[in-house]
């Protein structure tokens, strides 16, 4: 019988990570604790079925690539340089003091300085997952401090970045000096600097061209493929030809496939990629995780959790207040920044694979991962709540509103833009005949119109004229993200296809309950199908076409000799 054990580490990971995963969802957790306790069950530390940890490291690997790539794709300089003045100084001053604290903690028992340093480092920095999971429970993601917590959230990222560059320089032993940290410091920030400027000529060159050749060659799975190539090729000859970690390599991949005019469908694309991978992430991590270890170093897993749920929240709340904004502002953050996830897996595994952060310290971070990622909706919420006691103080609250009010967080805000609700936009998907006169029409009534078409060449060509088009599947949710369905008045399915236009109501609906929704459809019995999935009107061209010829039947016009086929 032949060897299955890479299918019997996915199947059984897999089905831990879905079973786990729901139950977490249940209980009001993230289901990142479920997937962490499927690979607990199914790791060498508990009893009954065991997967390969060889192997299940391995396919980490490739979740560690795409979850990086999806950092650098969606990583967008102009949302980062609105909230500047608030995410840079708190992310790094909150970054730092999480890390002094996380050194002192492992030193007092006993561990190396750079050991500890790496592991202060890898407290530091939040899961998105996470964080963006209890914006969306509070509908605080487009609001003003959701916004500044996902920017603070940005900055760590970059931290965590140039961290995964200068791991390799603190792998010491005790005979090397502080000269030689440096100089191995130097060195590793020189490649980094050989990759980027390489991927900077030739890849911002190369890769956007080779997506628009492939997309004009409308087929998906080419297209699929051509971004999973590109995210695997640059990760990869990043680690084999500078020694770069691939999760570094990955990042600059998405940063160059960014700056593509298809970017939109190669993130939809890479998502569900992503998503898999990292849940099989996930698991690998926990199948390291060997809960004895966690009682045997109590006090470890308790000072990482005091610097994870108090010193993180603390710090964040002082400097956003000392910068002047709003308690509502610094209270969103320190709450939502109060847990740790994947990217501290990311640094931990680099550190390990470095020999520098012994086993003990991946056990106390997966503890204090679960602890802090399972409490945190709960923490938020008990955070937001102090709001309503600082209320209860009129002189405090006041003094702390002219203190955001004056040279405050107006101020380091101005160029953060909010969606303005009094503005009309339409949704025009499909750009052939009946999309072209939608979208004329729909200007006319003084609507903001977007186009999505999977024609690349017409996204292109309306780009060039100054309108805001997209190229992808309007089925993808990332797509009508992007195109603005959450706030859209109305969209306009044009496309014929039965099945694409149902599921692209059903997604603009599940983003956006309160939108219009236009179909067009060739087939008049297709109109009851459509206004099920929740199509508000539909006009279908049989019914137009029957009444077009009524009418010209009733017109009694002349046979045309030129052109008897046309009326």
């Amino acid at each position: 019988m032949h060897d299955i054990s890479l299918i019997t580490t996915i199947a059984f990971g897999l089905t831990g990570a879905l079973l786990f995963g729901l139950l977490a969802k249940r209980l009001g957790m993230a289901p990142i604790v479920g997937y962490l306790i499927a690979g607990i069950m199914v790791g060498p530390h508990t009893p009954g079925f065991t997967g390969d940890v060889h192997l299940a490291q391995q396919l980490a690997e490739i979740g560690v690539i795409l979850l990086m790539f999806g950092v650098g794709l969606h990583f967008h300089w102009d949302e980062l340089f609105a909230v500047r003045w608030i995410a840079v100084p708190g992310a790094l001053g909150q970054s730092i003091a999480a890390t002094v604290f996380g050194l002192l903690v492992t030193v007092a028992i006993g561990w190396t300085w750079n050991a500890g340093l790496v592991l202060g480092i890898a407290i530091s920095v939040a899961s998105t997952v996470v964080l963006l999971r209890v914006l969306e429970d509070h509908g605080l993601v487009e609001a003003t401090e959701g916004r500044v917590a996902v920017g603070w959230l940005v900055v760590e990222d970059i931290i965590t970045v140039v961290v995964l560059v200068l791991i390799p320089a603190l792998a010491f032993d005790g005979e090397s000096s502080l000269l030689d940290v440096f100089k191995m410091g130097g060195l590793a920030i020189g490649k980094l600097l050989i990759l980027t400027a390489i991927i900077a000529v030739v890849g911002v060159r190369f890769v956007p061209w080779l997506l628009l050749r492939v997309a004009r060659l409308r087929s998906r799975e080419l297209f699929t493929l051509s971004v999973l190539v590109v995210a695997m090729a640059i990760a990869t000859l990043g680690y084999l030809a500078f020694g770069a970690s691939m999760a570094l390599g990955a990042f600059l991949a998405g940063m160059v496939v960014a700056q593509s005019r298809v970017s939109s469908e190669a993130a939809a694309n890479a998502l569900p990629m992503r998503d898999a991978f990292a849940v099989l992430f996930f698991v690998s991590v926990g199948m390291l995780f060997d809960y004895r270890e966690v009682f045997a170093q109590p006090l470890l897993v308790l000072g990482l959790l005091a610097v994870i749920l108090i010193v993180k929240p603390v710090v964040a709340l002082l400097i956003v207040v000392i910068g002047r904004n709003s308690v509502r502002t610094g209270l969103t953050v320190a709450g939502g920044l109060a847990q740790i996830g994947e990217f501290s897996f990311i640094v931990a595994e680099a550190a390990r694979s470095a020999k520098i952060m012994p086993d003990a310290g991946h056990h106390a971070l997966v503890g204090a991962a679960i602890v802090s990622i399972s409490i945190n909706p709960w923490l938020f919420q008990r955070i937001l709540a102090v709001e309503k006691l600082i209320a209860k103080s009129p002189a405090l609250k006041n003094w702390l509103d002219r203190r955001a009010n004056a040279r405050g967080e107006m101020a380091n805000l101005k160029e953060l833009g909010q969606p303005d609700a009094a503005k009309r936009n339409a949704i025009i998907v499909g750009f052939g005949p009946v999309g072209q006169s939608a979208f004329r029409r729909a200007q006319e009534m003084g609507f903001d119109a977007i186009v999505i078409d999977m024609n690349v060449d017409a996204v292109l060509e309306l780009q060039a004229k100054g309108v805001h088009a997209l190229y992808g599947d309007s089925r993808r949710r990332e797509i009508l993200t992007e195109a603005g369905a959450s706030h859209a008045h109305c969209i306009v399915v044009t496309i014929p296809e039965i099945a694409a236009a149902i599921d692209t109501i059903t997604t603009a609906r599940a983003l956006n309950p309160k939108i219009r929704a236009l179909v067009r459809t060739r087939y008049s019995n297709h109109a009851e199908h459509l206004i099920a999935a929740g199509a508000d009107a539909v006009c279908n061209d049989e019914a137009e076409a029957s009444t077009a010829l009524s009418l010209l039947m009733r017109a009694n016009l002349p046979r045309t000799a030129t052109n008897p086929s046309v009326a």
